[in-house]
């Protein structure tokens, strides 16, 4: 995973500027000229991988989650955290998502993750709307992941239509966003959001982003306002990057008399047109170690087999759908 532009410096201006202080601050590369060769990667079989839409990029179907019901994202469980992602490693993850609000996550990901970083996709997100905000925990994100660039850096949970007039503003945060990119210090941009497609779709159209990651599972379909029939459209018709989330709804869509197991959530998910991976949080290893099994074993499924799952979830579908009333 190479990229094109090594520059490492940025202005933070705004408020700053117009008080007269420009502060600057320069990235330093983790590996140094006579930095030590990085630690080998265990041979195992790779995950299934797809290209995310016009990027070009090549991506794992599968990527582990940062937050939710995982370790990483929990305060007091860092050595938890850190055995989960040393065992990801050796079970071969090599796309981890996380957060810049996701509590210890980053941090964790930069104690384990740094020796491989050329040989990963990282993406974390930034839930600040405006433009010097953005900056400053773009910085943040990048110490404590101990890198000097991410692979995807996206704008979390976009909810509300205010919240794209404040990101497109004058000061929005897509300034950052767009800095950020010709500057090398992200290789990719997206927009993120579970609450209202409608939101997703307006800030796809007001900026070419590379990727968006939305909730795509087999009861979303069910909801009156569906991301996969409002936002999944928009996706493809501009060949965007799409990346699903909430793939078994917090394990909910896996409770008695729903689905059958993480083997249909997951094919579900997989099998959606347009859908080019997915991440989902883990509670231990052996969770991970299955659903890197069923990524490996995927076949897409018929539409007769998506209807035929889906409609498990259709008489259930406003408390199974529980995510879209966060913000």
């Amino acid at each position: 995973m190479t990229r094109k532009n090594t520059r490492r410096n940025f202005l933070v201006t705004g408020a700053a500027a117009a008080a007269g202080v420009v502060g600057v601050r320069v990235f330093q590369q983790v590996r140094q000229k006579n930095a030590q060769p990085p630690e080998p990667l265990p041979e195992v079989e790779p995950i299934p991988e797809r290209t995310l839409g016009e990027t070009g990029v090549v991506l794992p179907m599968f990527g582990l989650g940062g937050a939710g019901r995982t370790p990483l994202s929990k305060e007091g469980q860092e050595r938890e955290a850190q055995d989960l992602i040393e065992g990801a490693l050796q079970l071969g993850i090599r796309y981890f998502d996380t957060a810049a609000d996701y509590g210890p996550s980053e941090k964790n990901l930069g104690k384990v993750l740094a020796p491989y970083r050329d040989r990963l996709f990282i993406a974390s997100k930034t839930a600040v709307r405006d433009r010097d905000g953005a900056w400053r925990e773009l910085e943040r994100s990048l110490r404590r992941l101990k890198t000097d660039y991410l692979d995807l850096w996206q704008l979390h949970h976009v909810s509300l239509p205010e919240e794209n007039e404040e990101i497109f503003s004058q000061r929005g945060a897509i300034h950052a966003i767009e800095e950020a990119k010709e500057q090398g210090l992200v290789r990719l941009v997206g927009i993120t959001g579970h609450h209202d497609p409608d939101v997703i779709v307006e800030g796809l159209r007001r900026y070419r982003f590379d990727t968006t990651l939305i909730p795509v599972n087999a009861v979303e379909i069910h909801h009156p306002h569906s991301f996969v029939s409002t936002v999944m459209p928009v996706a493809r018709e501009q060949n965007l990057g799409t990346i699903a989330m909430k793939v078994p709804a917090w394990g909910r869509l896996l409770q008695p008399g729903l689905l059958d197991g993480m083997h249909q959530a997951l094919g579900y998910t997989l099998s959606v047109p347009g859908v080019h991976s997915c991440i989902v949080a883990v509670e231990n290893l052996a969770q991970l170690e299955q659903n890197i099994t069923l990524a490996r074993q995927f076949e897409l499924l018929d539409e007769e087999a998506m209807v035929a799952i889906s409609q498990r979830t259709a008489a259930d579908w406003e408390e199974l759908t529980f995510y879209r009333a966060w913000t």
